[in-house]
C-alpha cells in the first residue's frame, strides 16, 4: 500500500463508508488497510518508520555469542517476528544449532500466542505464556518467582518496555538485552508529511497506531515541522487516535492524548472498534423528509453513500452546527478553505454540494440572507437551542 488514498473498490456501504482512516504501520499495513477497506473506509497510508533487521549487526552477534558461552537462566521472547529473526540471524552466522541447543535448556517465557507459535516452530517449548499478552504480567511472574542472582535474556523489539529491565535489575537480576531489530525513520518522509497535513487539516477521521515507535516518530516529525501543537489539537478534538494496545499509546498519552484501544490487542478488534466509534461520532439529522448522516468525507442520505467534495463538506458542517437556522453567506465563505473574499465561491460550492447530495431540497436558499438546512418541522424543538 502506498501513501495515496485507497478507496474500497465498488463499496459504498459498510460501517466505515464515508470515513477516511490514516495508517501509520510499517508491518502488516496491507492487512490493516484491507480490513478497513472491506468495511468501506478510505485509507491513507504512510509508514511512520521502517524496521531494520540486525542480521549483520555486531550487537546482536555479540549478545548471541555471550548467551551461547554463558547460559541464561531465563529467556523472555517478546515478538514472533523478532524471535524468528534472531534464529535466522544465528543460522546465518553458523550459530543456529548452538543457540537452539542453549534455549532448550532454559526457562523460556513467551509473550502471547504468536510468540508461542514462533517458539514451537523451532522445536522449543515455552515454560509459560501470559493470557493477557502483557509484559507487565511477565514482570509480575518473574518478580514473584524471585530473580536475584539470575541471568535473564530479554528479546528487545523496538517498543518501550516501561520499567521492565530496570525492575529486574533492581531486584538483583543480571539482564542481557537481545536487540533483534531497530526502528528507523522512513527513507521517504514525503508520505508521512502528507499524512500529517491530512491530520491537521481534518482530512482524516481516525489515525491508527500499531506500535509505540510509530506514534513517537509521527510526533517527532510534527515537532520538526512546527506542527506539533496543531497535531495534538486535531487528535484532541476531531481526529480519533486509535491504538492497538496500551504500550502503543504511551507516546501519545505522554502528550495528554486520550486514545481508544480494543480489549484484544489485534488488528481485527482494532478495526471493529473503529466500526463502532466513527459512526457514533457522525451527525444524523432529519432533513426535508430524508435521514441525513454527516460522515467524514461523505454523507449518507437514506442509507446511500454520497461522496461530497471538501468544500461542500465544509459548508455542510457549518450549516449542521445550527440545523434549520439561516447561515449568512459571509460565514459560509469563511468556512471555505482558501476561498478569499468573493461570495460567489459560496454559490459555486453550494451548487456542487446540492448535486453531490442528490436531493437539492435538503438545503434551502433564503434570499438576501444565506442558506439553511431544511430541518423537518417535528425536529425544530429538538434543535432550537443548538
Amino acid at each position: 500500500m502506498d501513501d495515496e488514498q485507497q478507496r474500497p473498490a465498488g463499496q459504498d456501504s459498510g460501517p466505515l463508508a464515508g470515513f477516511t482512516v490514516g495508517v501509520t504501520a510499517a508491518r502488516r499495513a496491507d492487512e490493516l488497510g484491507a480490513l478497513l477497506q472491506r468495511r468501506g473506509a478510505v485509507v491513507q497510508h504512510a509508514p511512520a518508520l521502517r524496521i531494520v533487521p540486525l542480521a549483520d549487526d555486531s550487537e546482536l552477534l555479540a549478545a548471541t555469542k555471550e548467551l551461547i558461552d554463558q547460559a541464561p537462566d531465563i529467556v523472555v521472547a517478546t515478538t514472533a517476528i523478532g524471535f524468528r529473526g534472531w534464529i535466522e540471524a544465528a543460522d546465518g552466522w553458523g550459530l543456529g544449532e548452538a543457540l537452539l541447543g542453549r534455549l532448550r535448556g532454559v526457562e523460556l517465557l513467551a509473550r502471547g500466542p504468536k510468540v508461542k507459535g514462533a517458539v514451537r516452530a523451532q522445536g522449543l517449548t515455552e515454560e509459560w505464556s501470559p493470557s493477557s499478552e502483557s509484559m507487565a504480567e511477565v514482570l509480575d511472574r518473574l518478580l514473584e518467582e524471585g530473580v536475584e542472582g539470575r541471568r535473564i535474556a530479554v528479546q528487545l523489539h523496538g517498543e518501550p518496555l516501561p520499567g521492565f529491565v530496570e525492575s529486574l535489575r533492581a531486584a538483583g537480576a543480571e539482564v542481557v538485552g537481545v536487540p533483534v531489530y531497530r526502528w528507523m525513520p522512513p527513507e521517504d518522509i514525503g508520505p508521512v508529511d502528507r499524512l500529517l497535513d491530512a491530520t491537521v487539516t481534518r482530512g482524516l477521521d481516525a489515525l491508527t497506531f500499531t506500535s509505540a515507535p510509530a506514534a513517537a516518530s509521527l510526533l517527532s516529525r510534527a515537532e520538526d515541522r512546527g506542527l506539533l501543537s496543531e497535531l495534538l489539537a486535531a487528535l484532541h478534538h476531531d481526529v480519533l487516535p486509535a491504538c492497538v494496545g496500551p504500550v502503543t499509546a504511551l507516546p501519545l498519552q505522554a502528550h495528554g492524548i486520550d486514545t481508544v484501544q480494543p480489549e484484544r490487542f489485534r488488528l481485527g478488534p482494532l478495526v471493529q472498534l473503529l466500526c463502532q466509534e466513527l459512526p457514533g461520532r457522525a451527525r444524523t439529522l432529519p432533513i426535508a423528509g430524508h435521514r441525513v448522516e454527516i460522515r467524514g468525507h461523505a454523507v449518507m442520505v437514506d442509507g446511500a453513500l454520497r461522496p461530497v467534495p471538501p468544500a461542500g463538506m465544509s459548508l455542510l458542517r457549518t450549516l449542521s452546527r445550527r440545523p434549520g437556522w439561516v447561515v449568512a453567506r459571509a460565514e459560509l465563505l469563511r468556512a471555505l478553505p482558501g476561498a478569499g473574499r468573493d461570495e460567489h465561491a459560496v454559490e459555486t460550492a453550494m451548487a456542487r454540494l446540492r448535486t453531490a447530495l442528490g436531493a437539492p431540497k435538503l438545503i434551502q436558499t433564503v434570499v438576501k440572507r444565506g442558506y439553511r438546512l431544511a430541518l423537518d418541522p417535528a425536529a425544530d424543538s429538538k434543535y432550537a437551542d443548538v
